[in-house]
């Protein structure tokens, strides 16, 4: 004990010798206030984070309603009973950005899984009883009792191909200097609709097969109001859209509006960790020198950029319809323990359908006016005062700004010149990009090829 008193006494306040502190007795007074202030700034940073871990991780409030409304037989699915009777699914680490939509990574059948949980905004301690009865009311309405599986059939594909209502948007400043808004649909009626495609038969049946979770070829109302919750769901949706890509996490199993996805992937970009109000606080050059630190191997690097590549060939003219990637940003750039590139997150990733429905016709002064997400953007018609419903710039050219911060430091010293050359072209690619698709594939195959040819012959590949 008295060691440990000794040791205290030297860190704050013998931190010099005593002659120099005779000759400067100043310093040790700032230097005593340099330690509390970095106490003070400390526990400041532990209540916040606190704070903020209470509001945004609630995954045992959704479990509560969820399990509720199973036991009442309003819904059911494949996870329901090792969820709610027999505790069988281990909920892990908050990875919550959000309070409405609520994120843990997981176990479950001795195979890890990320749990994601739609929660209302509402949904606090005050507003329980409330809230759970708008939840069952609405959430959990359709389809009604006496509904055939015709009809239901009916329902989903108009439901997936119908132009949906009008959605409610959310306007802020991006930033202080710019004077531009960042446009965000939010709400229940942001729905992703994939539009007339002649696929859509095909996916319709597909949700049927997933909705007869117990095999016993009939779709039960609990069943199918459990599936019809999901579809509100945008990722839900594009899960399933983009189920045969090698790139996007596979679907496990549901309960309710309560899903269970392949386990989250180790993320590229570690201020993805970071608290989410404290991310924009980061200089750009901290985010470089973050990754730069804490990131994989340069030919790791390439491998995973690789596979984004070949992502972005399966969002174009796929099965489903094109998809857009409306958030670009290595935060969203996951990778397995091989360094197979995984999409994070796909809540910023929308059909084409639903973009061009959102934007076109919308009334706007100037082209900042038109985006969708974070940086989907259209062109203003300045005459018709309208946005068009064609993006200016297609997901290869966003991408390939992503990828020279990601791939241009610590490249190779004889790639380095090629590298940088090509992606400069990629992300000089525009015109609408609905247009550029012999372009588009023309350079996304040299990117490719440059990069498969560092790493083919190492161990890297």
């Amino acid at each position: 004990m008295r060691r440990l008193r000794r040791l205290v006494h030297l860190v704050l306040l013998c931190p010099f010798s005593k002659g120099l502190q005779g000759r400067l007795p100043g310093l040790r007074v700032k230097y005593v206030l340099l330690v509390w202030l970095g106490i003070f700034v400390g526990s400041w940073m532990v209540y916040v984070h606190y704070s903020s871990y209470s509001e945004l991780c609630r995954g045992h409030v959704c479990q509560v309603v969820i399990c509720d409304q199973y036991r009442k037989g309003i819904i059911s699915g494949s996870v329901c009973q090792d969820l709610c009777e027999l505790q069988k699914v281990e909920w892990r680490t908050c990875l919550s950005s959000s309070p409405g939509q609520q994120v843990y990574s997981g176990l479950w059948q001795n195979k890890e899984v990320t749990i994601k949980c739609g929660i209302e905004e509402a949904l606090n301690s005050k507003a329980w009883p409330d809230a759970v009865l708008r939840r069952e009311l609405v959430l959990f309405e359709k389809p009604t009792r006496g509904t055939s599986i015709k009809e239901f059939q009916e329902m989903i594909l108009g439901f997936l191909k119908r132009p949906g209502q009008t959605q409610s948007v959310l306007c802020q400043p991006r930033g202080v200097h710019q004077g531009v808004l960042l446009c965000l649909p939010f709400g229940p009626k942001c729905q992703a609709n994939l539009g007339d495609l002649p696929s859509l038969p095909t996916l319709v049946d597909q949700i049927l097969l997933m909705a007869d979770f117990n095999k016993d070829s009939r779709v039960s109302l609990a069943e199918a109001k459990s599936v019809w919750a999901l579809l509100q769901r945008n990722e839900f949706l594009l899960l399933l859209s983009l189920q045969e890509k090698e790139h996007a996490s596979r679907l496990l199993g549901y309960c309710g509006d309560l899903y269970l996805t392949e386990g989250v992937p180790h993320g590229s970009w570690h201020g993805a960790v970071l608290l989410p109000a404290l991310r924009p606080l980061l200089p750009s050059v901290l985010h470089r020198a973050l990754q730069q630190w804490f990131g994989p191997a340069w030919p790791w690097r390439a491998k995973i950029a690789i596979g984004l590549l070949e992502f972005v060939e399966e969002l174009f003219h796929g099965s489903y319809g094109t998809f857009y990637m409306c958030e670009t940003t290595l935060a969203n750039v996951g990778y397995t323990a091989t360094y197979d590139f995984k999409m994070a997150d796909l809540q910023q990733v929308a059909p084409e359908a639903t973009v061009r429905r959102f934007l076109q016709g919308r009334h706007c002064e100037q082209s900042s006016d038109c985006i969708y997400g974070r940086d989907c953007r259209a062109p203003c018609d300045r005459l018709m005062r309208q946005c068009k419903g064609d993006l200016i710039q297609p997901n290869l050219a966003k991408v390939c700004e992503l990828l020279r911060d990601y791939l241009l430091p610590g490249a190779p010293a004889d790639l380095r010149e090629e590298l940088g050359k090509q992606l400069r072209t990629c992300t000089t690619l525009s015109g609408l990009a609905s247009q550029v698709e012999a372009h588009h594939s023309l350079v996304l195959s040299h990117l490719k090829t440059l990069l498969w040819r560092e790493i083919s012959n190492t161990n890297y590949s």
